[in-house]
């Protein structure tokens, strides 16, 4: 896409001298039309997400333990354990009796669950309460999405091209119908990045302002950075929604460094790497990594205002399972669980938040043994290896109902066949696969023509992918590549652009290239058109299910 003259937020263009600060950040449209587009996108996703979202009619996947753990913190301010059938009682419409006083060991963080919870609050403890707030958040990801793209493109097109694209990944829509946490995560780091880059234009509009004054390049009007703390607080939300969140935070931590760097050596600022380390890089620790922190804390406050319940419960009770020893599993008792708070008096006041924040600390110690150590030795049907994410290799069946006779809900089946209901956690295929290819280009591009916002897109990738790696020894689901989705959908959008061309008028290029794009675009919709019963709970037969089985690893 052509490339208008840069202008600060304000509208006022950047002075001719320094128009060579940031060549590749094109101005948007007029706010009014590119809000209006974005919006209603956002409205079209809601529509698909939130169509029938109440069936199935019962617990689906882990929405056992995280629509129960968000009704708890809502009522209680901390999870408390639920009874054996309370899964039955809360579907018959019971909900009293149905928590014990005991509090129970999460193996996440809260604000995912925090999340789920107003969707309860708001709709009732029911399938529809509970995935409420994922459809909404996975819709609120498409306009998030449509503005990001338009940001670094400057492209209406192009960014409605990344927000349908994520609109019509299964991954993302089964995700945003459903109690899980991953959606949460995925929209809190989005958000995030987007800040950064947003960031990135206003600090860059600021720096072409500077006078040429000094060895260090423009500081005033820079300390103060508002973008940079929203993606502190976004930072935070995520890490609070699951730990994963700590790579891209610490990988983009060290890139918006390096942005600055590099802006400051366009203006011929001498070791720009170092000075910026130490004008730029220092305050951006305390915007990110600061902020981050303080954020995930006080996502913790209902725990920490109940934490004398977790150290007369939870802090004495020993570890037993099974680690992984060698080639062997071997069962082992932790005989070194005990919190040290949970024998020291009861203190009040400021010395009761310290002990609590004390309590928290050993609570995230057995967490962390927990992820480390005893869940390598289960095994789930649905796990998969990370390498094959990018090619859809394993999905993750949420929900079946099979065996349904012909004559029966519908079934038009042969009567020596029958019908059957299924959600099955998988993206759309075409585009996944079309994500790898473009993958590979964004980091050709990035390196080769040192083109910043290829990096966005490799960086959110490898971050949220590659760690999953080194810790492939437990079960571990594809669903989990959610997170790198968007960036994805990033790396698309700016390899459609490349193809598409910078000249707007008639060419051959811009012709093979929209006949290229175009026709990956309609691939993507056919094939989620397609898929549409099997993340939709839809009535199939089982020939009909068959035909949407492309490979038997997905069965």
């Amino acid at each position: 896409m052509s490339t208008p003259t840069p202008t600060d937020p304000a509208g006022a263009p950047t002075p001719a001298r320094h128009r060579h600060l940031d060549p590749s950040a094109p101005s948007g449209p007029r706010p009014l039309a590119s809000w209006g587009a974005g919006i209603s996108l956002a409205l079209f996703a809601f529509f698909l997400r939130v169509w029938r979202l109440g069936e199935p009619r019962e617990f689906s996947f882990d929405e056992t333990y995280y629509a129960k753990d968000a009704w708890s913190l809502a009522h209680f301010g901390y999870v408390r354990k639920a009874t054996e059938d309370a899964n039955d009682q809360i579907l018959s419409g019971q909900t009293t009796g149905v928590w014990l006083d005991e509090p129970s060991l999460t193996v996440h963080p809260d604000v995912g669950k925090w999340m789920i919870a107003a969707g309860e609050k708001l709709f009732g403890m029911d399938p529809f309460g509970w995935r409420i707030s994922a459809a909404v958040i996975g819709s609120l990801m498409v306009l998030v999405m449509f503005r990001l793209v338009l940001r670094l493109t400057g492209s209406m097109l192009l960014g409605a091209f990344a927000a349908l694209l994520l609109c019509f990944d299964g991954m993302h829509l089964v995700l945003s119908r459903l109690a899980l946490l991953d959606i949460f995560l995925s929209f809190w780091i989005l958000c995030a990045v987007a800040a950064l880059v947003a960031d990135r234009d206003w600090t860059r509009a600021r720096m072409a302002r500077w006078d040429g004054t000094g060895d260090w390049g423009p500081l005033r009007g820079l300390w103060w950075r508002p973008w940079r703390l929203a993606a502190g607080i976004c930072f935070g939300l995520a890490i609070g929604v699951k730990w994963s969140a700590l790579y891209p935070l610490a990988a983009f931590g060290i890139l918006v460094w390096l942005w600055d760097a590099g802006a400051r050596r366009r203006l011929g600022v001498r070791m720009a790497v170092l000075r910026s380390a130490l004008v730029d890089a220092v305050p951006a620790f305390g915007y990110l990594v600061v902020v981050a922190g303080l954020v995930y804390v006080a996502s913790w406050g209902g725990w920490l205002a109940n934490a004398h319940e977790y150290e007369e419960n939870l802090s004495s009770t020993q570890y037993t399972g099974f680690v992984k020893e060698g080639p062997d599993c071997k069962h082992v008792s932790d005989d070194d669980a005990t919190w040290p708070t949970a024998t020291e008096p009861d203190a009040s006041g400021p010395a009761e938040l310290v002990q609590s924040l004390r309590s928290l600390y050993h609570y995230h110690r057995d967490l962390y043994t927990f992820h480390t150590h005893y869940l390598n030795c289960s095994e789930h049907t649905y796990q998969s290896d990370p390498r094959g994410w990018l090619l859809v290799n394993r999905p993750v069946g949420v929900n079946v109902e099979n065996n349904i006779a012909p004559g029966t809900q519908g079934c038009d089946a042969a009567p020596d066949s029958h019908c059957l209901r299924q959600v099955l956690l998988i993206g759309t295929p075409v585009l996944w696969w079309g994500g790898a290819v473009a993958l590979i280009f964004a980091a050709v591009m990035w390196v080769g023509r040192r083109d910043w916002r290829y990096g966005v897109a490799v960086v959110g990738t490898l971050t949220l992918w590659l760690p999953w790696e080194l810790n492939d020894e437990r079960p571990i689901f594809s669903f989990y590549a959610s997170a790198f989705l968007p960036f994805l959908v990033i790396a698309l959008a700016l390899a459609a652009g490349h193809l598409l061309g910078p000249d707007r008028g008639p060419s051959r290029r811009r012709t093979l290239g929209t006949i290229v794009v175009g026709s990956f675009f309609l691939l993507v919709l056919l094939n989620f058109a397609w898929f549409w019963p099997i993340w939709t709970n839809g009535l199939l037969t089982h020939s009909e299910w068959l035909d949407r089985m492309w490979f038997q690893r997905w069965i």
